[in-house]
């Protein structure tokens, strides 16, 4: 029941505070999980991939959820490449491989 509470808190802020920041430079967020009081976010859009990701975090995501509630010790950028990513590499990698000679 407490982690319920805590995703709950977390989203709230994401939503509150993060997510129309992100919005106006075309990206959002995802709360992946939250694991022994760590944070772990993925950003989308167009922020993925972006290189002030890491800035973002640690300026904006970080500093936001860390202030408004003290459930969280820390947050995480979730790096973990999506089952989507791999199918879209192994297509594009087939492809080529049918067009060497």
């Amino acid at each position: 029941m407490e982690d319920n509470r805590i995703y709950k808190t977390v989203e709230e802020i994401l939503e509150g505070r993060i997510r129309p920041e992100l919005g106006r430079h075309g990206g959002s967020i995802v709360l992946v999980k939250i694991e022994d009081t760590v944070a772990y976010i993925r950003l989308t859009g167009h922020c993925s991939g972006c290189p002030s990701a890491k800035y973002t975090l640690e300026n904006l995501v970080k500093e936001e959820i860390m202030r408004h509630t003290n459930l969280i010790s820390d947050v995480r950028l979730h790096e973990e490449v999506s089952q989507e990513l791999y199918d879209f590499a192994r297509d594009i990698l087939a492809a080529k491989q049918r067009r060497i000679p």
